[in-house]
């Protein structure tokens, strides 16, 4: 009995601790889930809103919401305002690579040129940058050798493996159509820079520069000199073609005759204007006055010209072209031709995003007119 009375104690007494286990347990499940609960709650309050969410709250489709991102054409306006009030309150973030995959592009702008003249290519640079401002999209920059026999290839690897959206080409390779056409056919939009037309005016940006060199030739034929020379720009610019027609119908527009003698060679480069000054300057009679196809070049004539002893503008007079920096901080100030390329650095980047990011207004713009600056380079001819 005894035995039996103390196995039931024993018993009892495991029972006990048994259903004391088992309620602590459900306890602590019950607080565990609580606090799951609270963490899950916590974590939906903190997660970054996704592109289901915003499709969710809008009552569309992803797809309606990827358009609206994408700033696509095909949405009605009332569509567009519901679902940008929704990525708003939510504070949506679009993924870039997500976007990138969607578009099958990457954000980048390619900058490609080869072009010696630094300042115009950082010039270009600044403009883009600009017109990219408060985007997603970045600039790459590619320099290329026009006269290398793989540099279609070698543009079609770099277009294939870095999926640009779309590109700048400088001249004188944007003179170049087949480079177009490969952008066409790899799906890359374009924009080609040039000193004329070139394409249609959502594929250009282009300056007068014939009609701007004719009126600052003009201007020296006013104020008495008609001995004036040339620095040219390099073969196969098309700006180096246009320029020196603009300053030959200046002159042949008041009877001027051009002897080769005053026409010299350059590269745009300061030491090319070096060479071809000292060609200028050997002559006999010398020139009057000179114009140099830009201003880096026109600054190697000013310098030259001090080297030897002839006072600019006293005994000669320079005119430039661009209205680079070096322009206004040389002695004396340059007159000079002022290329609007940061203007039309930022038509470009709009023309490329146009549909897709930025104001559309600015991407009609296919022309830039120079315009003539006039500064202390210049005087009449000395007697």
């Amino acid at each position: 009995m005894e035995t039996g009375v103390i196995y039931l104690a024993r018993s009892n007494s495991a029972i006990s601790r048994s259903e004391e286990e088992s309620g602590l347990k459900g306890f602590m499940t019950k607080e565990r889930s609580a606090r799951a609960e609270d963490e899950a709650q916590a974590s939906a309050r903190t997660a970054k809103p996704t592109i289901n969410d915003v499709a969710r709250l809008a009552g569309v489709s992803k797809k309606t919401v990827s358009r609206v991102i994408n700033r696509s054409p095909l949405l009605n306006e009332e569509t567009r305002e519901r679902v940008q009030k929704v990525i708003e309150d939510l504070g949506y973030v679009p993924n870039p690579q997500a976007r990138a995959l969607a578009l099958r592009r990457n954000f980048l702008i390619g900058l490609i040129h080869d072009n010696p003249n630094a300042q115009m290519v950082l010039n270009m640079q600044q403009g883009i940058l600009e017109g990219l401002h408060d985007t997603e999209f970045a600039m790459v920059v590619r320099p290329v050798d026009r006269n290398s026999a793989t540099m279609m290839d070698d543009l079609r690897e770099f277009l294939e493996r870095q999926r640009l959206f779309g590109v700048v080409l400088l001249p004188p390779i944007s003179e170049n159509d087949a480079l177009a056409d490969l952008c066409k056919e790899l799906g890359v939009r374009y924009v080609r820079m040039g000193s004329a037309e070139l394409d249609d005016s959502d594929h250009l940006v282009a300056s007068n520069d014939h009609d701007a060199v004719q009126e600052a030739t003009a201007y020296l034929i006013r104020r008495g000199h008609r001995r004036i020379g040339i620095v040219e720009g390099p073969s196969g610019f098309r700006s180096a073609k246009e320029r020196r027609r603009g300053f030959e119908d200046a002159l042949a527009d008041a009877q001027i005759h051009l002897p080769r003698s005053l026409i010299a060679d350059g590269n745009y480069t300061f030491e090319s204007g070096i060479a071809a000054a000292n060609k200028l300057l050997d002559l006999n009679p010398r020139p009057t006055a000179i114009f140099a196809c830009n201003d880096e070049m026109a600054a190697a004539v000013i310098f030259v010209a001090r080297e030897r002893g002839i006072a600019v503008p006293q005994d000669l007079s320079v005119v430039g072209f661009d209205d680079t920096p070096i322009a206004a901080h040389i002695w004396p100030p340059l007159t000079t031709v002022r290329w609007p390329i940061v203007s039309m650095g930022r038509a470009a980047a709009a023309k490329l995003l146009k549909g897709v990011a930025g104001d559309d207004s600015a991407a009609a713009e296919a022309r830039f007119p120079s315009t003539f600056v006039h500064r202390q380079s210049v005087a009449p001819p000395s007697t």
